[in-house]
């Protein structure tokens, strides 16, 4: 794979930073262009080395062309470009005493499955033997819906996908590797320090029904149904002028990534990725090809209880803040990255190195001990099944919802209760362990979906991150929380709940909100009782983490990666241009001029972009003419990729074999004016086979005041 070299000017950042939508100016920098005006008391008296840390991204993009989407299991969403591109971000956290690492990544992806989670690691031992484990690697992902899914070794998942993608399952993984072994060679001492902030408008509670049924007590932390905490962790190490800079940061808070909806086709890292976008390319000048090997700052912005979370804030599909999608995920994602900067100033430094303890447990038949019920009595988990306002989908957000199915309504279809029915007559021990849900497939009776699950705990210095493999509710976080923290003793605002980390087991509700019969409830796999099943887990991960005691493994599933059915979507038998066209001729050319806030769009003979996905590259670039004074050949300077937020490629196949790809370039306000042109490129295969790099160059075109 190959890439275009390019560097992005400091001026063309500021100048994206200010009309692209950041609402809060990037504050003075030292020499080094690192942040460094948030210096607090608590970390200067504090040496300059606690911990080692090491930063790194790579490129996760997956297939942007004719691959099912992954979130929605809407089949109608299949891939059809690219807005921004998946990355995966890790840090590596180290205590130079002991000698203990723990690695965090966060994918810009729809969920970390169980096969990625072992091609990872089986990786990393080829790389670094028994340095970075099952026990020490936490995998977590942004839950983008707008991103190719497939890349799961269970069936349920890539039913959407018409089976298993093996393109981006490798561009996923691989990824993954590369931003840990570049997170390794960048370790250097570092201060960590923990800040929080409040967020009151960018998420809203889509299952408040179910929410209401809790516990007062429960309910009083959340007011409004909301969870409004955002946790930044901070990475602070020596820059070159000997001052102390900010180099990274891990943010925590809920929202779902369903900024983009259903209707959306083009891969994107939705309001998470522009949060990250924002800090690292907008406010710091990343540039993703160039630094990807030292990308000077690395922003990750994951998730926490986000299960019951959503952006939609006037509840429906693409509504709230504005009804346009694009622009809701440009602005949630812009107050998810201001809530983290205004933290900056009031944080506490961490001490205390590192720790990390994981188990696999099988949900399918755990016995819940007593003290974990809310009732006081001992209960069961059962095997997996899904009810029936599953199908219904999750009305706010949207989705592949069938519209015979309703929430909370046991699916509001006679038919479900048949179906329920016949289940239950041939497994009465199903029906007294899922009440009251009415179940509409047993997923783990089909081997469907997985049910020997890992459960991680992690700390760093005295906060602890409670890797959960499933979307835990603002409540379900809460309780998890409070078994953490007794176990280990530590005060509640020191957990977090990690969703979505290195597998995938859908809702994680409270008792109560499984009774509600909601869509949340329908997709808590094992039972009623599963909740408090993860908090005796969670717990005893605690107890062994304070006495010091190791933690066996557990039995895990077994390898299903020789099973896999490769989908026939976007597979590429052979290109070939339009006729009478060659690859990169320009069939729809640019207007002579445009003004910011016009839409610049150019058409090009193409190819199918599956045959490479450029990564750390590009697709595209918009470039400047700068003026010289010589009569060499004019030298043009890159001003936007398909990394920045205001350039889209659009793709479609024409005729048989042919491709038309569209990219267009939002002209910014504040543009420098001048002549510009788009280039395009791409790869087309032979009929034997053979794939070689085609490119396109649109006619100039000027940008005027």
């Amino acid at each position: 794979m190959r890439h275009v070299t390019w560097r992005t000017t400091g001026a063309v950042t500021l100048l994206a930073a200010a009309t692209l939508g950041i609402t809060t100016l990037p504050p003075p920098t030292s020499a080094s262009g690192a942040d460094t005006t948030y210096a607090s008391t608590a970390r200067a008296n504090q040496g300059a080395g606690d911990y080692l840390v090491g930063r790194g991204i790579a490129d996760v993009t997956g297939e942007v062309a004719e691959a099912g989407m992954m979130g929605y299991a809407d089949l109608g969403q299949v891939s059809s470009g690219l807005h921004m591109r998946q990355r995966a971000r890790a840090f590596v956290i180290g205590d130079p005493e002991s000698d203990e690492r723990v690695v965090h990544v966060l994918a810009d992806a729809g969920m970390i499955f169980q096969s990625v989670r072992d091609a990872v690691l089986a990786k990393l031992e080829q790389r670094f033997g028994d340095t970075y484990t099952e026990r020490n690697v936490m995998l977590t992902a942004t839950h983008t819906h707008a991103a190719p899914g497939g890349y799961s070794h269970h069936t349920l998942y890539n039913i959407t996908t018409l089976g298993y993608h093996g393109k981006t399952f490798r561009a996923l993984v691989d990824g993954i590797v590369t931003s840990i072994e570049r997170a390794d060679a960048d370790l250097a001492p570092a201060e960590l320090s923990v800040s929080t902030s409040e967020l009151t408008n960018a998420n809203v509670n889509r299952s408040k029904t179910a929410f209401d049924r809790n516990p007062e007590a429960d309910k009083a932390h959340f007011p409004g149904g909301v969870d409004t905490r955002s946790t930044t962790l901070q990475v602070r190490r020596d820059a070159p002028d000997g001052s102390t800079s900010l180099d990274g940061i891990i943010n925590w808070f809920p929202v779902h990534a369903t900024s983009m909806s259903t209707d959306n086709t083009l891969v994107s890292p939705d309001n998470k990725g522009y949060a990250e976008y924002a800090w690292e390319r907008l406010a710091r000048g990343v540039d993703y090809v160039e630094d990807s090997r030292d990308p000077g700052f690395v922003a990750s912005f994951a998730q926490t209880n986000a299960g019951d979370m959503s952006p939609n804030l006037n509840l429906r599909p693409s509504d709230g803040p504005t009804t346009d999608q694009f622009e809701n995920t440009r602005i949630i994602g812009t107050r998810t990255y201001d809530a983290a900067r205004r933290g900056l100033g009031d944080d506490r430094s961490l001490a205390g190195g590192v720790d990390s303890r994981i188990v696999y447990v099988d949900f399918a038949n755990t016995a819940v001990r007593r003290e974990f019920t809310p009732d006081g009595k001992p209960h069961s988990t059962c095997p997996a099944a899904l009810g029936a306002s599953f199908a219904a989908g999750s009305t706010e957000d949207g989705g592949g919802g069938l519209p015979i199915f309703k929430e909370g309504k046991d699916g509001g279809n006679p038919a479900v209760a048949t179906i329920s029915e016949a289940l239950y007559t041939a497994s009465p021990a199903l029906r007294a362990c899922q009440a009251p849900k009415e179940i509409l497939l047993p997923v783990g009776a089909l081997d469907m979906v997985q049910q020997k699950l890992p459960v991680q705990l992690v700390r760093i210095g005295d906060l602890y991150l409670v890797g959960v493999p499933a979307e835990v509710t603002v409540v379900s976080g809460l309780r998890l929380r409070r078994a953490v923290a007794e176990a280990v003793g530590t005060d509640l605002d020191n957990v977090l709940v990690q969703g979505y980390t290195n597998a995938y087991a859908h809702y994680l509700t409270t008792p109560e909100e499984y009774d509600a019969k909601e869509y949340e409830g329908a997709s808590t796999l094992f039972g009623r009782y599963e909740l408090p099943a993860f908090m005796q887990t969670v717990a005893d991960l605690g107890a062994a983490m304070r006495t010091g005691v190791d933690v066996p493994l557990g039995a895990k599933e077994r390898d299903r990666s020789a099973l896999q059915l490769p989908s026939p979507q976007g597979a590429v038998v052979a290109d070939a241009p339009p006729i009478a066209k060659k690859y990169g001729d320009v069939l729809t050319a640019p207007a002579a001029t445009y003004r910011p806030g016009d839409q610049v769009s150019v058409t090009f003979a193409g190819a199918h972009p599956n045959n490479d996905p450029h990564h750390e590259g590009s697709y595209l670039t918009v470039e400047r003419r700068v003026s010289t004074s010589s009569a060499a050949e004019p030298r043009w300077q890159r001003v936007a990729d398909d990394s920045d937020w205001s350039t889209k490629l659009h793709w479609a196949r024409y005729g048989v074999a042919a491709s038309k790809v569209t990219i267009t370039w939002d002209v910014p306000d504040g543009v420098e004016p001048g002549s510009y042109r788009i280039r395009y490129f791409g790869d087309a295969r032979s009929l034997l086979g053979n794939v070689r790099a085609i490119s396109g160059t649109s006619p100039t075109f000027t940008v005027v005041d």
